[in-house]
């Protein structure tokens, strides 16, 4: 709004200003229309909400060529109801072809219809924008005031469900305590492994406990071979093979065979003889339920002791390149034991702050949840001390999150003659959360009085403004009114998308807001920009736009 261009505040100046902007805008018109292949045309441009207009496309080609018309939601901010079929005409050698879309508008105010993307053999032409006007029910506020700020009511405290926040905690607890238990049962298994037995002595041990087990007395043969043929694979498990304990009779025989062969174990095809025996005879009993001869448990059972002490003794001792690998390896395993162990733990505290997290965000809702922990700028300048301070002469007077600050403008030597005197005040930075803007023009000379036309110029130059920092598919939507003290003013709002520094449009929209007043002598226009998906900035601009207060300037 700061490149108003001032001689639009010359009355005098307006019909020849006008007549030599329309002349420039149909010269420019005619010479695009001359060159170009394409032309979007609509039916009418002015309309009630919810009314149908249609906008066509005209395309004129040759024979051979192929066209691809816009397709989909390309319009906004208007809407296609309608895709109409293309209709083809031929004149003598060109195809003309003319495609029709049906839209509409809900909602009043200026639309500006963007440029079209039309293919003609993969190369790509625009349409020129297009201007429509969408008419609101009338209102009379010509007479309307501005009121006052509500005061605040007392709102009765509401009632918190103590039960329902009782549960979340009990439930984070509970998730808690599951996580713990579960890394101090991991940390007790690592203590039992640490403290194991040495494979042989382990056998014995388990062997010795076998035979004060009640298997045999209570008949429960499979029982009894189950156990002790898992005694054997579990020591040549962690002697021999240390596949010894998944494999089968056939596999893990085999397994030892190659190994004596290789020369890994010292001991004789009888013992390895025995233990298939063995094993296939634990087979029976225990799949098909094989009955055997007396004594033939106990006769097995001394078998295997045997064959467990045969393979500890066959089993030749490492050299030192083989305990130095296993000195290597086992430093590598402990390595990768404390990397798991970190793992748990980090995935532990993780998922504790992940489900407290939601917790919290069912309780208290995930944008509370979310400004308590990350903070949030907007939220704070709400909620932090404002300032209420005068600006300018005639003064405008604002209540803000901080102090507006003055800025220097450039001076435009073709209005020295009209603009007496011009201030300009900014909080934040265009584009960002809350961006405010104030400018007070006064002029030379005798107060001019300025006219509804006069001011609509004026707001026009403003809305261009914004347009030139990077505003894209602005709505507009105009309200004229007077204040109690009869200063007349226009009211512009609606929201746009802004262009991004790398030539392409945000899809999130931006909330504006531009009161104008008009005085004898003097404009006072008030800008508020701000996110359209933060709350925060919504509710500073309603409470700055109800600060407002205007001074009058003294009648001579």
């Amino acid at each position: 709004m700061d490149k108003v261009k001032m001689p639009y505040l010359v009355k005098n100046n307006f019909p020849a200003l006008r007549f030599s902007m329309l002349m420039v805008l149909f010269l420019l018109f005619f010479s695009f229309q001359a060159f170009s292949q394409v032309k979007a045309t609509l039916d009418t441009t002015s309309l009630r909400i919810g009314e149908e207009f249609i906008y066509s496309i005209e395309v004129k080609i040759d024979s051979t060529e192929t066209v691809q018309f816009p397709e989909g939601q390309t319009f906004l901010p208007l809407e296609v109801i309608e895709f109409y079929p293309t209709d083809t005409t031929f004149e003598s050698d060109r195809t003309r072809l003319i495609k029709k879309y049906g839209l509409t508008q809900f909602d009043s105010g200026r639309y500006v219809l963007p440029q079209q993307r039309v293919l003609i053999n993969e190369r790509v032409f625009y349409t020129d924008t297009l201007l429509v006007e969408v008419a609101d029910v009338v209102v009379d506020t010509l007479v309307q005031p501005m009121f006052d700020i509500k005061p605040f009511l007392d709102v009765p405290p509401v009632k918190t469900n103590w039960l329902k926040y009782l549960l979340w905690v009990l439930l984070i607890l509970a998730i808690i305590a599951g996580i713990v238990y579960l890394i101090l049962h991991q940390k007790k298994k690592r203590e039992e492994a640490r403290r194991q037995l040495p494979p042989f002595e382990e056998a014995l041990v388990a062997l010795q406990t076998l035979d004060s087990s009640e298997f045999l007395k209570e008949n429960r043969v499979k029982d009894y071979y189950s156990s002790l043929t898992e005694i054997v694979k579990r020591y040549l498990d962690r002697e021999v093979d240390e596949a010894a304990l998944e494999s089968t009779t056939d596999e893990l025989i085999a397994t030892l065979e190659l190994k004596k062969d290789a020369g890994q174990l010292e001991f004789d095809k009888t013992t390895i003889h025995k233990l298939r025996e063995i094993l296939k005879r634990a087979d029976l009993i225990k799949f098909a339920k094989m009955q055997m001869e007396s004594g033939q448990a106990q006769l097995d059972r001394t078998e295997i002791e045997e064959i467990i002490k045969v393979t500890h003794e066959s089993i030749p001792e490492p050299s030192e390149e083989e305990k130095l690998k296993d000195a290597l390896y086992q430093e590598e395993l402990l390595k990768k034991k404390k990397r798991k162990k970190i793992k748990i733990i980090l995935a532990s505290i993780a998922s504790v702050l992940l489900l407290s997290a939601i917790a919290l965000s069912v309780i208290f809702g995930v944008e509370t949840v979310k400004d308590k922990v990350f903070g949030n700028y907007t939220k704070s300048l709400l909620e932090g001390e404002w300032i209420k301070s005068e600006y300018g002469s005639p003064a405008v007077i604002l209540e803000t999150p901080d102090v507006l600050v003055r800025k220097d403008l450039p001076t435009d030597e073709a209005n020295t003659d009209v603009i007496g005197e011009v201030e300009h005040f900014e909080f934040g930075v265009y584009g960002e959360a809350l961006y405010v803007n104030l400018t007070i023009l006064k002029f030379k000379g005798e107060p001019i009085e300025l006219d509804d036309e006069d001011l609509d110029a004026i707001l026009e130059g403003a809305l261009m403004g914004i347009e030139s920092e990077g505003a894209v598919n602005m709505i507009v939507k105009k309200e004229w009114f007077s204040t109690e003290k009869g200063v007349r003013g226009i009211k512009a709002s609606g929201e746009f998308n802004m262009r991004l520094p790398n030539g392409k449009i945000s899809p999130k929209k931006v909330e504006y807001q531009v009161l104008l007043f008009g005085q004898s002598g003097a404009t006072q226009t008030l800008s508020i920009i701000n996110k359209k998906d933060d709350i925060y900035s919504q509710q500073i601009k309603e409470r700055v736009l109800n600060s407002v207060e205007i001074e009058l300037i003294q009648q001579r």
